[in-house]
């Protein structure tokens, strides 16, 4: 089992910043990838931003959804087993709720395991 832990939602007004983690623990991934997703209120969840790392722990590659292309970034830190969602220039429309996702497949086939979800909301 994989267990995925993730924090630092809340409340932010447009134009603000937040960071978001995801920690891993239990068993080994099967692959060196993890995910962001997020779902808003009476819509499908959608891919937000994915890293992939080699078995060095070196980031071998991100990707990003075009909605959040130079407003987002994400990392790794290997020693922590975390991955983090740096979103900055936050909109209204990033309002959802955040998922972390383990181990990717690809941006629209998700792993088998999830996070809780942490709820990011942004006022105008």
């Amino acid at each position: 089992q994989v267990q995925l832990v993730e924090s630092g939602g809340g409340l932010v007004t447009a134009g603000g910043s937040l960071r978001l983690s995801c920690a891993a623990s239990g068993r080994t991934l099967s692959s060196y990838a993890m995910g962001w997703f997020r779902q808003a209120p009476g819509k499908e969840r959608e891919f937000v931003a994915a890293i992939r790392w080699n078995g060095g722990g070196s980031v071998t590659s991100t990707g990003y959804t075009d909605s959040v292309k130079g407003r987002f970034t994400i990392s790794r830190d290997n020693a922590k087993n975390t991955v983090y969602l740096q979103m900055n220039s936050l909109k209204p429309e990033d309002t959802a709720v955040y998922y972390c996702n383990a181990p990717l497949i690809s941006t629209n086939q998700p792993g088998h395991y999830w996070g809780q979800g942490t709820q990011v909301t942004v006022s105008s």
